[in-house]
């Protein structure tokens, strides 16, 4: 699931417009629409700002060594 999808999904599920989700979180709604619409570059403190809110955040993940 994306960035994007899993915070689309549980938004609703806290019953907050994307104004409310972004006043809560402390970013701009700008940015909260530009996470929810997949934006590729954004600030990883303000993403782990709007995911705090649903109880996750984002950090370092092993990927498949076998990649590169």
């Amino acid at each position: 699931m994306s960035l994007s999808d899993f915070v689309k999904e549980k938004r609703p599920l806290t019953k907050l417009t994307q104004p409310e989700l972004a006043e809560k979180a402390g970013v701009g709604l700008r940015f909260l629409r530009e996470l929810e619409q997949g934006k590729a570059t954004l600030r990883l403190d303000k993403v782990n700002q709007v995911l705090g809110l649903f109880g996750y955040e984002i950090g370092p993940v092993e990927r498949d060594r076998n990649l590169f």
